[in-house]
């Protein structure tokens, strides 16, 4: 039964990449079509992102009340909604009224997926599914491309990835008794209730402000090298913007190769320890960053930065929980979810302010500056999480003498 909601899951993971690229492949078009500023992206993609917080935020109640099987089915379906809309805009407005449902779509699915599988599938498993995020990811430039080659259509691209968001709502609804079933057999067998924690009572929980940081700097070095990576390239080290873009795809297949390998030797490598192999590999690039090397050496320091980052978030969220335990998982996996997002929304536009008031070459830095708070707050997260399982081991053991 699990097996078969795989499957369904991978798919609801695809559906749940393919509007995050979606945009940038078709701003190009969109701003000269609509007549507005090629900076109003910037306002659109905040408000995408916000809207995702929010919704990470809230998820748990959502989740616990209405099983994640509904929940996933009406989110998969708002963001598909709010993609067609997107197609029918004829002013920036519609894309401003939109984008926090298209965000908040998003956020509900990726707290939902990612508790579900944290708590009943394997670490390899968690690795996979975002293997199959990263193909959502790169299959939408490719369906906006060839809707541009026809006639600069970028509304084609909208309606066509539409159309594939509702055949995955549809696939979701028909799931809904497979969901419905398995978390009943675990409510009847595991005696499991499933509790929503406040936000103020998980911020006194030292072990998941130490998450937070963690979730917030893993996610805003990734993104903050996806966006400025290629300007870097150019600016810094005086690349062609296409030769640059090229080199830059090294960074996502960078990620999308570190999950896999992740997913393959997580059965015999301890999560923790896959993220500490990692972040030796992006202490090792930032470094190289820094070095006055040549511009290969450069790319090949943002791969190795991508590789070793990639693994972060689906090993750290699948072990959340394990940490904190089944019933209050989901509440805290959502918060995790939105200090990624949050890291999103402020980090890559910091940098740019740093970089038009002082320099592009403060990149490698600033990508140092992360790499230290990301390491530091995993060191401090994974030393309070083994104090916290300790606890709760006695505390079960306890419970469980007559």
């Amino acid at each position: 039964m699990l097996t078969i909601l795989f499957s369904i899951i991978a798919v609801l993971f695809v559906g749940l990449g393919l509007p995050d690229s979606l945009l940038g492949a078709a701003w190009p078009a969109i701003y000269v079509d609509l007549s507005i500023g090629v900076s109003s992206i910037n306002f659109i993609t905040i408000l995408i992102s916000s809207g995702t917080v929010l919704a990470s935020l809230f998820s748990a109640r959502l989740i616990n009340k209405f099983g994640t099987g509904v929940v996933t089915f009406f989110s998969t379906l708002t963001t598909a909604l709010a993609l067609l809309g997107f197609s029918l805009s004829q002013s920036i407005w519609w894309f401003v009224v939109l984008a926090l449902p298209l965000g908040a779509g998003a956020g509900a699915i990726d707290a939902a997926l990612n508790n579900f599988v944290a708590t009943h599938y394997s670490s390899t498993v968690m690795s996979f599914s975002h293997c199959f995020y990263g193909l959502g990811v790169a299959a939408s430039p490719y369906i906006m491309s060839f809707a541009l080659s026809l006639d600069n259509d970028w509304r084609l691209g909208y309606r066509t990835v539409f159309y594939i968001m509702v055949g995955i709502a549809l696939i979701s609804i028909l799931a809904l008794p497979l969901w419905k079933k398995i978390q009943t057999k675990e409510k009847n067998e595991d005696n499991f209730t499933p509790k929503t924690l406040t936000l103020l009572q998980m911020a006194k929980m030292p072990a998941v402000r130490a998450a937070w940081v963690m979730f917030f700097s893993s996610v805003a070095l990734e993104f903050t090298c996806g966006i400025w990576g290629c300007t870097y390239l150019v600016l810094s080290e005086g690349l062609s913007e296409s030769k640059a873009a090229e080199l830059l795809t090294l960074y996502y297949v960078g990620i999308t190769l570190g999950r896999f390998i992740s997913g393959v030797i997580s059965s015999k490598v301890h999560p923790k320890n896959i993220v500490y192999c990692g972040y030796v590999l992006v202490g090792v690039a930032v470094t190289l960053m820094v070095l006055p090397l040549p511009v290969i050496v450069k790319a090949v320091a943002l791969f190795l930065i991508g590789f070793g980052n990639g693994p972060t978030f689906p090993n750290m969220a699948y072990l959340t929980p394990f940490t904190f335990g089944k019933d209050v998982s989901q509440s805290i996996l959502g918060t995790q979810m939105a200090c990624c997002n949050l890291g999103i929304v402020l980090m890559p536009p910091l940098f740019g302010l740093i970089a038009e008031c002082i320099s592009i070459k403060a990149f490698p830095y600033y990508l140092i500056a992360l790499f230290i708070v990301m390491a530091v707050s995993t060191v401090v997260y994974n030393t309070l999480a083994k104090k916290l399982i300790k606890e709760r081991s006695k505390a079960a053991k306890n419970t469980d003498k007559p």
